[in-house]
């Protein structure tokens, strides 16, 4: 199970640090990844991290102002998310897979596992 958190309500220009925990144990192979779902919009890719780490992938249009990253330790992966607007206003959601692939990570249906969702508003 994945358990999402940190969203909120921030200004413009602010930052904030998303969590995406996972209960049970992941394989080498899992990749995680971060989606966001404005309303009335599709559930968009924003980041992910391929297979515990061997590559990081962003949409461009976060490119520069978040990463992602994980504490295995404690089976978290973040999405640390700086300078945001409001068109990044939406729920984000982390995902979770481990037959995850380079061509087909940006594709929601690669996913197995969700998150439940985090709202994060940003206001101009």
């Amino acid at each position: 199970q994945l358990q999402a958190s940190g969203g909120g309500l921030v200004q413009a220009g602010d930052s904030l640090r998303l969590s995406c925990a996972a209960s049970g144990r992941t394989s080498s192979g899992t990749t995680v990844a971060w989606f966001r779902q404005a309303p009335g919009k599709e559930r968009d890719f924003v980041a992910a991290m391929f297979r515990r780490g061997s590559s990081i992938h962003y949409a461009d249009s976060v490119k520069g102002r978040f990463t992602i990253s994980r504490d295995s330790a404690k089976n978290t992966v973040y999405l640390q998310m700086n300078s945001l607007g409001p068109v990044d206003t939406a729920v984000y959601y982390c995902a979770a897979s481990s037959s995850v692939i380079l061509s087909n990570l940006r594709n929601r249906s690669a996913y197995a596992y969700w998150g439940q969702g985090t709202q994060v508003t940003v206001s101009s």
